[in-house]
């Protein structure tokens, strides 16, 4: 009975079951020793350690500009994986959603275009190099990309399909893309462009169901602003206004952080393409970031031109499919938006865009393979090409950084040389602060002491343990807040880690 079932299971299915498996093969494989564990994760882990006693939280994580936070959705996402699998839970947890974000690329591909475009797309995300990087580690972006493509196929349901109970499901859909990072907020003016063509469509042909989609856009507002507005204004209404007087400040010293001209932003769109190119298809490779960035733009432009010629031409969007239109203006308005941020970008600030790159390319490649021997032999130099680059570059080539087993290995010589005894604990790096090795210490009982410089008598103990993650380090001279607050200090005895890492144990300096 087994053997006909198996029998009967379509080739398709086969393949999109490898590619997923593949995805998820590369992003779980020894995941608790590649998995990054700094500062960032450290907190996270503390905040679900905390939450396991009661303690949760109305505000999720700190944003790295200025002093804005997050809402508290990844808290509450990554909870059950915590709680099931541990410190590493949360990990696990990302690289799932990546294997079902690997799932939606083929069946939105299928969908929009067809079987082939949807298995490329899948395959290309799965083996992208970037993309196994970061969702394999917990961070709140990182489940941005199954976010954003939820919120282009709710698109899709509303605007081609007339399921306008999607648009009240995009309120939900949109508060949790925000919640994962702010730049989702880059999805709204694309919710937005489509409810406005579909309305003008229904007053266009006197259609009333333009009443029930006015509906559901009022209910995806009060979805909206329940998930993510009124926890941030409980929050802040306990904390001082905190949130608004950081967004207030983001937005009106725009000399530093973003530009609201957005003419000004368009000179951002080649080298921000090129960067998205060369980090998700090339393998991080620039040269061949260069010319796919050249040569795929180029393509690109004909069809924005075909699709604004038809346009002003005819009046319709019948010679253009609607799946072309939506793609293209998922990326145009993304790269704009990122345009219009003045500060450094990072990989994960693509997040929102990741799906939308795959797919594309992987029209491109349908598209080519359709013409004659030319086209077919740039179709497979171009899949070669990204195939390869991508598996050359893939992370597991490279060591495991080990770094959630160094953070315990620290926090166990902190116990067992603090003697039961309370303790204060600092940490000297670049890039880098305690909260991974606090976590461990609370967790398994031993909680550090934090210095409070307002009652500096009361939180001081007799020891300072201080990680040292430079290679010149001076614990009794550094400014470190947690240092300096101990006071006169002297080394009384220090330890070397294979990894490169210092520890010292300092005491109180007295003079004689």
């Amino acid at each position: 009975m087994l053997r006909k079932f198996f029998k009967n299971i379509k080739v398709k299915y086969w393949l999109i079951t490898f590619v997923v498996l593949l995805a998820l093969f590369l992003r779980l494989f020894r995941i608790s020793s590649y998995m990054t564990f700094l500062g960032d994760e450290g907190r996270d882990a503390l905040v679900w350690l905390r939450m396991l006693h009661g303690k949760f939280t109305l505000i999720g994580p700190q944003t790295s500009i200025g002093n804005m936070y997050l809402g508290p959705l990844y808290y509450y996402l990554m909870l059950p994986f915590y709680v099931l699998l541990g410190t590493a839970g949360p990990s696990i947890g990302v690289a799932l959603f990546a294997g079902a974000t690997t799932f939606l690329l083929w069946y939105c591909g299928k969908e929009w275009f067809s079987e082939k475009v949807g298995l490329l797309a899948a395959f290309f995300y799965a083996i992208s190099p970037v993309a196994i990087v970061l969702s394999r580690s917990s961070w709140n972006p990182n489940v941005m990309p199954f976010l954003a493509i939820l919120v282009i196929w709710g698109i899709w349901q509303f605007w081609v399909n007339d399921k306008y109970c999607w648009l009240a499901i995009e309120g939900v859909l949109l508060s949790f893309a925000i919640q994962s990072h702010y730049l989702g907020l880059l999805l709204i003016p694309l919710v937005l462009l489509f409810f406005i063509i579909k309305l003008w469509i229904l007053l266009r042909e006197k259609n009333r169901r333009w009443k029930k989609l006015l509906l559901n856009f009022l209910l995806l507002n009060t979805y909206f602003l329940i998930l993510t507005v009124l926890p941030l204004v409980w929050f802040d209404l306990r904390h001082n206004f905190i949130n608004y007087k950081s967004f207030y400040k983001f937005f009106s010293e725009r000399q530093t952080t973003v530009n609201l001209r957005i003419y000004k932003a368009l000179p951002q769109i080649w080298p921000l393409w090129q960067m998205l190119v060369t980090r998700l298809l090339t393998g991080t490779n620039v040269i061949l970031g260069y010319w796919f960035s050249l040569i795929l733009g180029g393509i690109l432009l004909v069809m924005i031109v075909y699709i604004i010629f038809t346009k002003l031409l005819y009046r319709n969007l019948v010679f253009t499919r609607k799946s072309n239109f939506l793609l293209l203006v998922w990326l145009v308005i993304g790269l704009i938006g990122m345009g219009i941020y003045k500060q450094h970008i990072y990989d994960h600030y693509f997040g929102f865009l990741f799906p939308a790159i795959f797919l594309i390319f992987s029209l491109i490649l349908v598209k080519l393979w359709k013409f004659k021997i030319f086209g077919k032999i740039m179709a497979g130099i171009l899949f070669f090409v990204v195939v390869f680059s991508s598996l050359w570059e893939t992370p597991l080539r490279y060591q495991p950084n080990f770094q959630m087993e160094h953070t315990k290995e620290i926090s166990q010589k902190i116990i067992d040389e603090s003697s039961g005894k309370p303790f204060n604990l600092g940490m000297i790096a670049k890039q880098n602060y305690d909260a991974g090795y606090r976590y461990f210490l609370e967790k398994w009982g031993d909680k550090a002491t934090e210095i409070d410089p307002q009652k500096a008598n009361q939180t001081i103990t007799d020891q300072l343990f201080v990680v040292c993650e430079v290679s010149d380090c001076n614990p009794t001279t550094s400014p470190q807040a947690e240092i300096a607050n101990f006071g006169w200090s002297k080394i009384d005895q220090e330890w070397d880690f294979p990894w490169g890492v210092k520890m010292y144990r300092l005491v109180h300096y007295e003079k004689d």
